[in-house]
């Protein structure tokens, strides 16, 4: 049988993204493969060019991986998309299967396993690697009765806009970035802190890495 899928890596770190595409071009399963660095640009690149299969980090600047996979879902509901990340906790997880991961390996598997994981979901099959499709049984048998989680109230615009705060993003930056008015930013940030119960910046900074949409910073 002879593929002719495209791919899509969307990975901030150079060098991991270059190793992904390696990996990528090894299964001989795709003729083109395009790579991007942060998530707007993905946005981009998937309307612009159609990818069938996509490799995706969470950790993206200026719009994580989460929102990536929501905001892709409504424009190619069909694509393929295996996470790549090295944050696994059973909230992101769940948001993540919830918003139409078809697979997750963990940063820390071998390169043999992110192969197999590729090939699994380009297929059109899920794959989870093992450790995180214990997490997902776990929770799904523990999940009667539990409390909605906090980010799932936000709105996608609000979370958005929690991550470019946790981002050190000031009011006026954000709303130049996302194309709307000062005053809308500041409603946003004012309904995103209500229903969070955090009032100041350090606090949804810390929500913010907590939840997974950016990473905390390098102590030396």
């Amino acid at each position: 049988m002879r593929f002719m899928l495209k791919a899509l890596i969307v990975e901030d770190q150079t060098a991991v993204r270059q190793m992904i595409a390696q990996v990528v071009q090894a299964t001989g399963m795709f003729s083109e493969i395009l790579e991007c660095g942060d998530g707007q640009e993905a946005l981009r690149t998937c309307v612009d060019d159609d990818p069938d299969f996509i490799v995706l980090d969470l950790m993206l600047p200026g719009l994580n991986g989460i929102e990536v996979l929501r905001r892709v879902r409504r424009v190619l509901p069909k694509v393929k998309v295996l996470v790549f990340s090295g944050y696994q906790d059973i909230i992101t997880l769940r948001d993540l299967v919830q918003a139409g991961a078809n697979g997750f390996i963990a940063k820390s598997a071998p390169l043999a396993e992110l192969q197999r994981g590729i090939v699994e979901v380009a297929k059109g099959e899920s794959y989870f690697s093992p450790e995180v499709a214990r997490t997902l049984r776990d929770a799904m048998a523990s999940s009667t009765g539990v409390v909605e989680p906090a980010m799932q109230r936000l709105t996608t615009r609000e979370r958005e806009i929690l991550q470019l705060i946790a981002e050190s993003n000031s009011t006026k930056d954000i709303a130049a970035r996302l194309g709307i008015s000062v005053k809308t930013a500041e409603n946003h940030r004012t309904n995103l802190m209500k229903k969070l119960d955090l009032h100041d910046i350090a606090s949804l900074t810390r929500f913010a890495i907590e939840h997974g949409l950016i990473e905390a910073p390098s102590r030396l």
